[in-house]
């Protein structure tokens, strides 16, 4: 683990970081290397699930998910992530970004702990509630609970959960930022500090909500922080806020897998997984026979 932040830590709002305005959007750090689809500073690669470093009972969670290869991002983010390094990575929906941290934060919750050991910020209340989902089905066959805070929810609930031991909670950063106020939500036992969209948190002007949760966290808590852009308001964000990062950036052709084919059903995922994506796709496009006989769909993961 890289060195921790220490008290000389200066909070951005009391004034614009030096030189901010000159820096230019992000287009790859110098001496990362390209392998494929990745552009990154981190060289080890683990093609299996198998091979990460992770517990049985989350094995089971996510082969039971329908998962059996890992996405470019998630070969190689999750296990920098298990071991604790701060990580940035570059992601869009549909590289696998969701299921990366949601893998790393089960891992390493101590199950026995019943207080918010992982927190995560996201810039909207839909996006929380579907990383919650993400986090419990994974964790299916572990004793940890997640639960997302978010506005238009009646907060004494919140409290209700929060107190009753949430491990993981995800949520937006105002409803957080209310939580840690009230007391409702600990912050002594938080490892883990993800932040997700960190672009559209920023161009939704959470930025100083961001900085007042992270004023309360530990020092040496981990950051894992996520962005589709590397915007300069970004940047700032990952140097205040973060350790000799591992940067991990899916090349921008490939941010995305929308709109691509894999070729036949049966030679993409034969499990249930392949199922519930097909089947969604019949009830977006209402074409049933047009799947049926060309056995192509588009492949977007988690």
């Amino acid at each position: 683990m890289a060195e921790q932040r220490g008290d000389n830590w200066e909070d951005p709002k009391n004034g614009p970081a030096e030189n901010e305005a000159e820096q230019p959007a992000y287009n790859g750090p110098p001496g990362m290397a390209v392998d494929g689809l990745i552009e990154t500073n981190w060289d080890h690669v683990a093609e299996n699930f198998d091979d990460m470093e992770l517990s049985e009972e989350l094995l089971r969670g996510i082969y039971a998910y329908g998962f059996e290869k890992p996405s470019a991002i998630q070969q190689r983010a999750i296990i920098p992530c298990v071991r604790g390094n701060d990580v940035i990575a570059q992601a869009q929906s549909g590289t696998g970004k969701t299921a990366t941290f949601s893998i790393s934060i089960l891992q390493q919750v101590d199950q026995n702990i019943k207080e918010c050991q992982a927190l995560i910020l996201a810039p909207t209340r839909e996006l929380a509630q579907q990383i919650q989902k993400v986090v419990i089905a994974l964790g299916d066959f572990m004793s940890v609970s997640c639960h997302a805070c978010i506005g238009g929810t009646i907060v004494r609930d919140d409290i209700r959960k929060l107190e009753a031991g949430a491990q993981v909670v995800v949520g937006t950063p105002g409803r957080v930022f209310d939580m840690i106020s009230r007391g409702a939500l600990s912050t002594k036992q938080i490892r883990m500090f993800v932040l997700d969209e960190a672009d559209e948190m920023l161009s939704r002007g959470f930025k100083d909500q961001i900085y007042d949760v992270f004023k309360h966290l530990n020092n040496d808590v981990q950051v894992i922080l996520l962005s589709a852009t590397m915007p300069a308001d970004v940047l700032d964000v990952s140097m205040k806020f973060m350790r000799d990062p591992i940067k991990i950036l899916v090349k921008k052709e490939e941010l995305t897998l929308e709109g691509k084919h894999f070729g036949t059903l049966c030679q993409i995922l034969k499990t249930s997984y392949t199922f519930r994506i097909l089947a969604s796709n019949i009830l977006k496009s209402g074409k049933l026979s047009n799947i049926a006989t060309t056995y192509e769909l588009k492949i977007a993961y988690l």
